[in-house]
């Protein structure tokens, strides 16, 4: 593998893992919310909290300019209490990545909880167990698989993503440069080997995680 390729590589590894860690704990949480409390508009939460999946990138970066720019709500709180901005940085690639990836886990996270078995739950409070002995000694263990299924393709999700990344964290080598915009320049550049390398790297990493969730899936349904 070139040695060019190396520093987005490992940018990239580093942004998406952040990015997964942050969509998981939300999106687990929130997948838990939806599937277990009787609340009005089920359905609209669902479909709001899914957004980001089917907005175009560009749509989706535009609102966390909103959100995150200098003049945004946080933004701008970030701006004057620590004179710190999340535009064109890292960190604002973690967040773009975490926004495009936690629907895959939220989704995935709902349909496992709602594959758990209802009566189970029931059973356990009878013996007096607390909400929060059952979600970690009955739900959650039941419903790992669907989870850890989502959250793998959520971190493939991360891996690639680049509009909202763009417009965010901008495309600054060393800095903020991931491997799919360092395949945008490559081929910009007219650089085919770095390219295809580059593409190797993320085709084969993307595979990898399929077909792993995949088999956790079906391990699951089985």
């Amino acid at each position: 593998m070139p040695a060019v390729a190396w520093t987005p590589l490992l940018l990239t590894l580093k942004v998406a893992s952040l990015a997964t860690l942050a969509a998981f704990v939300t999106g687990v949480a929130a997948a838990f919310f939806v599937a277990r409390r009787p609340i009005w508009g089920k359905e609209w939460i669902d479909a709001i909290l899914t957004l980001p999946m089917v907005l175009p990138p560009t749509v989706l970066g535009y609102y966390l300019i909103l959100l995150i720019g200098r003049n945004g709500a946080i933004g701008k709180w970030l701006d004057a209490h620590f004179d710190f901005s999340l535009m064109f940085t890292w960190q604002g690639a973690v967040i773009a990545a975490a926004v495009v990836s936690f629907p895959l886990i939220f989704k995935s996270a709902r349909a496992a909880y709602e594959g758990v078995d209802t009566n189970l739950e029931d059973a356990a409070r009878t013996l007096g167990l607390t909400e929060l002995a059952i979600f970690f000694r009955i739900t959650f263990p039941l419903a790992w698989r669907g989870i850890l299924a989502g959250t793998l393709l959520g971190f493939a999700r991360a891996m690639g993503e680049f509009g909202a990344t763009l417009m965010v964290a901008g495309n600054l080598p060393g800095k903020t440069q991931t491997l799919a915009l360092a395949i945008y320049d490559a081929v910009q550049a007219g650089e085919d080997d770095l390219a295809n390398a580059l593409v190797v790297i993320t085709s084969a990493a993307c595979i990898v995680i399929l077909v792993v969730s995949s088999r956790m899936l079906r391990v699951r349904h089985a």
